[in-house]
């Protein structure tokens, strides 16, 4: 299968696009983000520096997009009922997702790099799919008007405690889904029909 990419050009080919995204987030794990190149990551995926010219202009890109990719499908949670227990199943795959997947691992080095890297924190502004995924899973677990706060602000409310706990190097046993769920709902000020 050919996929055409949004630079022009000419088309390019599915198994090289998905041997490059395959190999970035291989080399972050085993090297680091610092460490990996793109040539290293050319030679990674059996394809020359000018394919990933063609399609890419940053490293930063090829593990946006790798990660983009995983974690839509590693962070897409069943529907449930009861909007906590949606949330709550939502904040366990994100777990999972930051500290067990290669694509979550690789996901930490941007934002790691975005720290420092305007042009990586750029890139994740324009494009971030874990606050795409919380938003979904908001808007899924609580449709409509339900929600009193700015999607933006839910988002960030929603993932952030995740986000710091993992980030800042404690054990994820001790988070308990279920109390960031209560946490998040009362916080968030939900709305209740009978309100």
């Amino acid at each position: 299968m050919v996929e055409p990419h949004g630079k022009g050009g000419r088309p390019r080919s599915e198994q090289a696009r998905a041997a490059v995204l395959h190999a970035v987030d291989d080399l972050v794990v085993e090297l680091g983000y610092s460490a990996v190149t793109l040539k290293g990551i050319a030679e990674r995926a059996g394809v020359s520096r000018q394919t990933l010219y063609r399609w890419w202009s940053t490293k930063a890109e090829i593990l946006l997009e790798a990660s983009a990719i995983d974690a839509r499908q590693e962070l897409d949670v069943p529907p449930h009922d009861d909007p906590a227990t949606h949330i709550a199943a939502y904040l366990d795959a994100l777990i999972a997702f930051l500290t067990g997947s290669a694509a979550g691992t690789a996901y930490r080095a941007l934002l790691g790099e975005a720290q420092h890297d305007a042009a990586v924190a750029e890139l994740l502004r324009n494009s971030d799919p874990l606050g795409e995924s919380a938003a979904a899973a908001i808007e899924r677990a609580l449709p409509g008007d339900a929600l009193a706060l700015p999607m933006p602000q839910a988002t960030a409310l929603l993932v952030g405690p995740v986000f710091f706990w993992i980030l800042s190097g404690r054990a994820t046993e001790a988070l308990d889904s279920n109390q960031l769920t209560d946490e998040f709902i009362r916080l968030a000020g939900v709305i209740s029909s009978g309100s």
